[in-house]
This record gives C-alpha cells, structure tokens and sequence, in this order.
C-alpha cells in the first residue's frame, strides 16, 4: 500500500503548479468526465501545445460543453469511462442548494448536472441533501483500455478524473493505458458517497506503481514511477 503523505491541502490542485510539473511540452491530457468543458478550457489555455480528449455521458452537460465550440484539438467522447464495455445506468443528479443565486441558477436549466454517475448514490444523499437522483437513463460504456487501443495511443500525459464514485471502473479498465500515464488526478473520499466507491487506501492498492504527489481534501494527484528518472 502507498503511504499517503500526512497534510491534506485545501480545495484542489492549483493551474500554475500542473503547469509546471508536466511542462511545456505536455502533448495528450485526458479530461474523464469533462461536464460542460469548464476545465477543458482551462487546459486548452495552460498547454497550448496539447490536445484534450474529454469524455462525458451526461446529455445535459455535453449540450454545455458543445456549445463552448472548442477548437480542433478538444475531442468530445460522448460516452462514460467504466470497467466493462457496452451500456450501463446512469443515474442522474438533479436540484439546487438553497442558497444558490438565482443567477447561476440560469447555467443549470434542466436541474444540477454535476454529480451524475455510474454508481448510485449513497451517503452522498446525506451529506448533499438537496441534490436529488430521481431518474436513470442508459448511457454508452467504454474501458479506457478499449477506447485507447481504438485510436492508437501511446503516452499520456496527464489523466485528470472526476467520475463521482466510479474511480475504481476507470482503473479496473484502464490498466494498459495507465502504465503509460504520467500523472493521474482524481477525486477521492474515504466516506462511499456512491456505492462501491474506492477509498484513497483502496485507489492507492490498485495503483502499485504510482505515487500519491500531493493531496487535497477531496482529490488526490498521483505519479506514475515507470516515468521517474
């Protein structure tokens, strides 16, 4: 098991310090569960040599993230990143917090689209009350290792996940294409906000050859040793 360093920092990973740890000739970053391109565009402005692969299953949000008109090196996967290839249940997350301003209320006219996933829902109910799970619908389903054999690719430099609770299908089928990652980031919590969601020990048992790099209170950033000097 990876020991994980003893300080949780806040909030998540700040843009100049990626920038520097992947450098300027960053070619491939992979955007797992990209919603409506909010991070895609800040990618697109931190490595402007690189390409960015998203992917998103959620018809909500991938109305959003079409409607950026991104340029040619952003591609759009509309389909979820999971453990086995074909469809699966989406379940998706719906509602407002009480407190939110009725103007960025106006960004989400078909409910909250963020918290959608693979994986139902479990304690996240009661630690994010307002958000609702009311309805499914079924979504395509590919393993990472499945869609990366299918367009030929080699090194990636950077993995950045937000998959609410499906960490562990990423990593269950995308084992070749993890070997040849560099940097993965993803969200984490050692409470199972979605059933079957790994905890940070977990995430780290099944990533033998990575190394946590820093960790946030809800992410974690993790190097592939197979790319230290």
């Amino acid at each position: 098991m990876i020991e994980a360093p003893s300080s949780i920092l806040p909030g998540e990973i700040d843009r100049p310090y990626l920038q520097k740890l992947l450098g300027a000739d960053t070619a491939l970053i992979l955007e797992i569960g990209a919603n409506d391109g909010a991070h895609t565009e800040r990618f697109l402005s931190d490595f402007p040599n690189a390409a960015i692969w998203a992917f998103e299953p959620d018809p909500r949000a991938l109305a959003k993230f079409k409607a950026r008109a991104f340029p040619s090196r952003v591609r759009l996967f509309e389909f979820a990143i999971g453990a086995e290839d074909g469809e699966a249940e989406f379940h998706v997350s719906s509602g407002f917090p009480d407190d939110m301003p009725s103007h960025e209320r106006k960004s989400y006219p078909l409910g909250w689209d963020q918290s959608g996933s693979l994986r139902a829902p479990k304690s996240h109910k009661t630690v994010w009350p307002w958000v609702k799970f009311e309805t499914t619908i079924s979504v395509a389903v590919k393993r990472l290792d499945t869609w990366a054999k299918e367009h030929g690719v080699g090194t990636v430099d950077l993995i950045w996940a937000d998959m609410q609770g499906a960490e562990g299908d990423l990593i269950a089928g995308g084992k070749d294409t993890l070997a040849k990652t560099r940097y993965l980031y993803t969200e984490y919590s050692d409470d199972e906000w979605y059933e079957g969601q790994p905890n940070l020990a977990q995430l780290a048992d099944s990533l033998p050859n990575f190394s946590i790099v820093r960790r946030y209170k809800m992410d974690v950033l993790l190097k592939n040793r197979a790319f230290e000097p």
